[in-house]
């Protein structure tokens, strides 16, 4: 159990998790004091000890299912039951994952998935999660497995056990049943002489509760769908092992989903980190504000304060600044795959407004326009990418980005509004497919504000590479890799005026 501790431990510091020897040795306390009997418990216990922030939840919670597994080889053994302890590693030794499994006719299998899929059906009319757990591992044993048997060459796989059964294709069915028991239960209270009034005012509120019925079953699809790639991936680790398994398959907390590929899941997500991290970000800003306010040393009035020390300078003066915010101008490209990244540090800068004197969003493909109003007026950021595309002016004659076109606009018709207090947030790859960078441009605009930061949310090593103009634009303004929130959130708190 030692070994295995470490091992987590471990694993959980390769996804960025600040685990120390301290933290270790608290989780082989909390081990020591609940024991092995609940797994649930020790669940909790563990994250109690390991976990700096909730978003690093969904990373736990898979880490900790690859190394305190429910039960090991295929769902019949004596370790499948719902409840059970979680496997040991001589079990995993004696385990049978690994023996061949029955040759199935077609019409069998056929029969086999229908079965399956009415048994789903019936779990989730009912709400039985403990049941879905059982079937998903059921179905990845049945309908998962791949290749021929060969040792590197087969495994199990949640994205075909999911294409097979197709969970999702169940929502009207469960729907029709509970709709149907519910209409024979109404109708028996009905014969058994109960008012029609009573009838007439269930059957009026029976919209709100199917709405609200559907949204229910869709959360339990998608429980279902997280159980069964869960159940892959511990059959996938007990033949290629643990920490391969961690190392590869497990996706990183969603401080560290990269803005260009993240899925519609990891963009609510990020969606849901906005206001935490805007919070976290102003409370960083107005600690600076309040260290350089002070300003810097009045060298004639501290030498003067220090005739009464003999000559002695223990109180120095400051000269004080005046206070006054800064402005902040974001320049984003909404084209493509940085698009995400471009309305996610709207909304941040958005939700940070009260540290700004100004605050003012122009987006751009290759046309630039004026979005200020767009964004306070939108808290999602895909609506919010939706209504820049119908409302502004960010495209011309043709759909690709151009950074010298979007660039030039931009300072002929707004470089005269900014003033030597505005701060400029570029957004973007700097890919121009192959049209002129227009360099002139960004030069005018650094030498007229307060500071140009650039961030990229491109790797450095992809910079010059192709069509992208970064280090041509680099060589002008301060350009940053920006590719998650984490990196988001140190050049924000360094970078951002006050």
């Amino acid at each position: 159990m030692a070994e295995r501790l470490t091992g987590f431990v471990g694993a959980l510091r390769g996804h960025g998790f600040l685990v120390g020897p301290g933290e270790s040795a608290q989780a082989a306390e909390v081990l020591a004091l609940l024991g092995l009997t609940d797994r649930e418990r020790m669940r909790a216990g563990l994250a109690a000890v390991l976990l700096s922030g909730e978003r690093q939840r969904s990373v736990y919670d898979a880490v900790f299912d690859l190394y305190f597994p429910l039960g090991v080889g295929a769902p019949t053994g004596r370790h499948a039951e719902q409840g059970a302890g979680p496997a040991s590693a001589a079990d995993s030794a004696a385990d049978d994952s690994r023996t061949e499994p029955p040759v199935r006719s077609a019409a069998e299998e056929r029969a086999q998935l229908a079965a399956l899929r009415e048994r789903l059906a019936e779990a989730l009319a009912a709400g039985d999660q403990a049941g879905l757990a059982r079937l998903a591992r059921e179905a990845v044993d049945g309908f998962g497995r791949y290749g021929g048997g060969s040792t590197g060459s087969d495994g199990w796989s949640s994205h075909q056990t999911l294409g097979r059964l197709q969970p999702e294709t169940l929502l009207a069915r469960v729907l029709t049943a509970i709709r149907s028991a519910r209409a024979a239960g109404a109708s028996s209270a009905q014969d058994g002489g109960e008012g029609t009034g009573a009838l007439a005012g269930d059957l009026a509120g029976q919209d709100f509760t199917a709405r609200l019925q559907a949204d229910e079953i869709r959360r339990l699809i998608e429980s279902f769908r997280g159980e069964v790639r869960a159940e892959a991936r511990r059959r996938v680790a007990e033949r290629q092992g643990r920490e391969r398994m961690a190392r590869r398959v497990i996706s990183g907390s969603v401080d560290e989903a990269d803005f260009r590929l993240s899925d519609a899941k990891r963009r609510a997500e990020l969606r849901r980190a906005v206001q935490p991290l805007a919070r976290k970000l102003a409370t960083r800003l107005a600690a600076r504000r309040r260290r350089a306010a002070r300003g810097t040393v009045d060298l004639r009035r501290s030498l003067r304060r220090s005739l009464s020390t003999g000559g002695v300078p223990l109180d120095l003066a400051h000269r004080r600044r005046r206070p006054s915010r800064p402005e902040i101008v974001l320049l984003c490209d909404v084209s493509g795959s940085v698009a995400g990244f471009a309305h996610f540090t709207m909304l941040l800068v958005k939700a940070m407004r009260e540290q700004f004197g100004k605050v003012r969003v122009f987006a751009f493909v290759n046309r630039t326009e004026e979005v200020t109003r767009l964004v306070a007026e939108t808290d999602d950021a895909e609506e919010l990418g939706t209504r820049i595309f119908e409302e502004a002016q960010v495209t011309g004659y043709h759909g690709s980005s151009d950074y010298g076109s979007a660039l030039g606009e931009f300072t002929t018709r707004y470089l005269r509004e900014l003033t030597p207090r505005t701060s400029v947030l570029i957004l973007g790859d700097a890919r121009t497919n192959n049209a002129d960078p227009n360099r002139p441009a960004l030069a005018t605009l650094a030498e007229h504000v307060r500071r140009v930061h650039w961030l990229n949310p491109e790797p450095v090593s992809l910079w010059g590479t192709g069509d992208s103009a970064a280090l041509r634009y680099a060589e002008l303004v301060d350009m940053h890799s920006c590719r998650n929130i984490r990196q988001l959130e140190a050049l924000a708190a360094r970078l951002l005026p006050v």
